[in-house]
């Protein structure tokens, strides 16, 4: 049997970068997956690629920012595959950088409403559905910036160093009832949109920031989140798990 045969997963935010990954190995690892983006097209292109290679999966326009959308998204893969047993709330987005006695109102809203609020609208639908399932697991997509802080990113940085108190809480509820909740710190991911928005210089002084002198790749989040996920990992529920090259180890 494959790791994760007659399980079904949601991974929001999965259109791209660490989503996408996480969606392709749970599928490839015999999940069926929702595969949600806010970006509709995006969500379908890797659903193709999964179908193409032989794995179940099917596309679901979300955005987490509304509770609305996560509770339709857990009653999309009941009614598509059966259950849900599995999450991963991966949506997430940054804002331009600025000094807090400068930040933009909306700008802190906008990020806040979608890092913290939307994995909060996840796990309230998520939760009773993967115990009303026999159980299962989930895992929130924090950051290394959930233990360390970094100037003029106050709205992400507060948002995913709450993200790390939503998931002890969840954990502490929930796992007497069968779900594990986690969450897991990438540190600083090689990305096409990293490297399309970073100088030459600028990149090479952010990877000297990582003791591995190098940025993570998403294969490496992913298998973090993936063992986690699994039974291998039944008796770890309410921590954080730094995936950072040893970032946050100064």
């Amino acid at each position: 049997m494959a790791r994760f045969d007659n399980k079904v997963a949601i991974v929001t935010g999965g259109g791209s970068g660490i989503g996408a990954e996480i969606s392709r190995e749970l599928a490839e690892q015999g999940a069926s997956v929702v595969v949600t983006d806010i970006k509709l097209e995006a969500a379908q292109t890797i659903v193709d690629e999964i179908v193409a290679a032989g794995g179940k999966a099917a596309a679901f326009e979300q955005n987490t920012a509304k509770w609305q959308d996560s509770q339709a998204a857990v009653e999309f893969a009941q009614s598509t595959f059966g259950a849900l047993h599995l999450a991963v709330n991966n949506a997430g987005i940054g804002a331009a950088p600025q000094k807090i006695g400068d930040y933009d109102i909306a700008a802190w809203d906008r990020v806040r409403s979608v890092d913290l609020d939307g994995v909060f609208y996840g796990l309230k639908f998520q939760l009773p559905a993967i115990v009303s399932a026999g159980g299962g697991a989930v895992v929130n997509m924090a950051s290394v910036l959930g233990s360390v802080g970094i100037a003029e990113n106050a709205a992400y940085v507060t948002s995913k160093h709450a993200l790390i108190g939503l998931t002890k809480v969840a954990a502490l509820e929930y796992t007497s009832e069968g779900v594990r909740t986690n969450a897991v710190g990438p540190g600083f991911i090689d990305t096409p949109l990293v490297r399309s928005s970073l100088s030459p210089e600028a990149l090479s002084a952010l990877e000297a920031e990582h003791a591995s002198r190098r940025l993570g790749t998403d294969k490496e989040v992913a298998a973090l989140t993936l063992f986690l996920l699994s039974d291998e990992a039944s008796f770890i529920s309410g921590s954080y798990h730094l995936v950072d090259g040893g970032y946050s180890a100064h």
